[in-house]
């Protein structure tokens, strides 16, 4: 059983519901994130609790265009509920700061995750959520990228003028209404034309086939090609990706084509990925997410080696695709309830980050899991209501600079396995995986880390 919500209410902060003005999250009870084919529900399902507010027309904002990069910057983060743009100011300005100072990719959906209902009934807009936050992005230096996802209830058989927001991310919509999001996609495409690169839809939600057991791929790439070709048509110069599946894996599965000492990877999302490539009618990008998690055994075999599954179907997918460029829309490395310090989780990550550069993946997104309010939170970028940096923001800026897609990375050796290294010509990046100190020779130089210690360091004389 495959439930369309997947990892995101695992590895992440409460899903995040779109606020738009007057709209009212609902917060999502266990048992509704049910299979996708809620689709084929008639307008009954639908509470549409929500009036979805339809906005006067108004011009699009002036949008700074991106900075201008030697290379693609390979790294960047995804908006999610809450982020800068609903600090206060101080800390939205220590926020632009932080995103700004090493230009990254910055993405945001156009439905949910921070946003409201972008076509509330048909032809009628409301922009405003997205205009605040493609602002702000511009505003911190971001090349930016948009997801096309979610989709308004009239197109999944809801009720024109309202939004039932526990539906957003467990509904595709209607195969009629697949041209009337393609259209959609346009209209984005239209009000933002310094984007350049989108996604198309997010963990194949709701396209899920309850009669089969299997993911709904022929669905979806109906769907992908006309938003591929409306997207195509307001500018050629548009990158279009997908088809951003979740690649689950087991510790005892299935047999797959694709194992490893990781787990065993779910053979449905390979198949799904495999009609994509078979019939897409183009594409610029592949994209993917997953976690190192088995869904039956946690990390195998250790939160570090398990990282070898994001290589592996790195591997995969290059050679599947004719080496198309690869992306991951969203990676997890941590247990739910894990128990993890900030310094061990932000070694894990940097593990992690290596691993995709060693892989050779073109870009890699990392879920933002801003909260709200004051107090803790694990594995953002800056501290929510009061401002303050954190670990992971400054390991995002330090690979962002040193490791763009345009850089080649090399392996470091360490005489030591526990520090793991990443090189190029003028800079290392040292990861301690032990929680206690290690030291050992690292390209060359003894060095001593502390327990899950990340350490930076001149190459080459510089």
């Amino acid at each position: 059983m495959i439930p369309t919500e997947g990892r995101h209410a695992r590895r992440r902060s409460p899903w995040p519901i779109a606020l738009g003005a007057g709209i009212v999250a609902v917060v999502l009870v266990a048992g509704i994130m049910v299979y996708a084919s809620l689709r084929s529900q008639d307008r009954q399902a639908f509470s549409g609790s929500d009036v979805a507010t339809a906005m006067p027309a108004q011009p699009p904002p002036t949008l700074e265009q991106p900075p201008a990069l030697p290379d693609w910057p390979r790294w960047g983060i995804t908006h999610t509920q809450f982020s800068a743009d609903n600090e206060p100011e101080q800390v939205a300005e220590e926020a632009r700061g932080v995103l700004g100072r090493v230009p990254m990719l910055q993405n945001q959906h156009i439905m949910g995750w921070g946003v409201g209902n972008p076509e509330p009934s048909p032809g009628q807009f409301n922009f405003r959520d997205l205009d605040r936050r493609l602002t702000f992005m511009a505003s911190s230096r971001a090349l930016p990228v948009i997801t096309l996802c979610c989709a308004p209830d009239w197109m999944k058989g809801g009720q024109a003028g309202r939004t039932d927001w526990s539906k957003n991310h467990t509904v595709a919509p209607e195969p009629e209404h697949f041209d009337d999001f393609a259209n959609l996609a346009a209209r984005v495409a239209k009000q933002y034309p310094t984007v350049k690169h989108y996604m198309v839809w997010n963990e194949f939600k709701g396209f899920w086939n309850a009669d089969t057991n299997t993911w709904d791929a022929e669905g979806y790439t109906e769907m992908y090609n006309k938003v591929y070709t409306a997207l195509k048509n307001v500018n050629p110069e548009i990158q279009v990706g997908g088809p951003y599946v979740s690649i689950e894996s087991y510790a005892s599965g299935p047999a797959s084509e694709l194992s490893g000492p990781w787990g065993t990877v779910d053979q449905r999302a390979l198949d799904a990925i495999k009609y994509w490539i078979d019939h897409k009618k183009g594409a610029d990008f592949i994209v993917v997410d997953s976690a190192t998690m088995t869904k039956d055994k946690g990390n195998m075999p250790d939160p570090f080696a398990a990282q070898g599954k994001f290589s592996a179907i790195t591997a995969w997918l290059r050679q599947q695709s004719g080496d198309m460029p690869v992306w991951w829309a969203e990676w997890y490395v941590e247990p739910e309830n894990s128990g993890w310090s900030e310094e061990q989780r932000t070694a894990v990550q940097a593990s992690a980050l290596i691993e995709f550069a060693k892989s050779g993946v073109t870009t890699a997104l990392y879920w933002n899991p801003q909260l709200d309010g004051e107090g803790e939170c694990p594995g953002c970028l800056w501290a929510p209501q009061v401002g303050g940096e954190m670990p992971m923001a400054g390991l995002l800026s330090g690979f962002t600079r040193w490791f763009p897609a345009g850089v080649q990375a090399q392996e470091v050796r360490s005489s030591d396995p526990r520090i793991k290294a990443l090189g190029q010509e003028r800079q290392v990046v040292m990861v301690n995986t032990a929680g206690e100190p290690v030291t050992a020779t690292v390209d060359g130089r003894e060095v001593g880390l502390g327990p899950y210690e990340i350490r930076w360091s001149g190459r080459g004389g510089t």
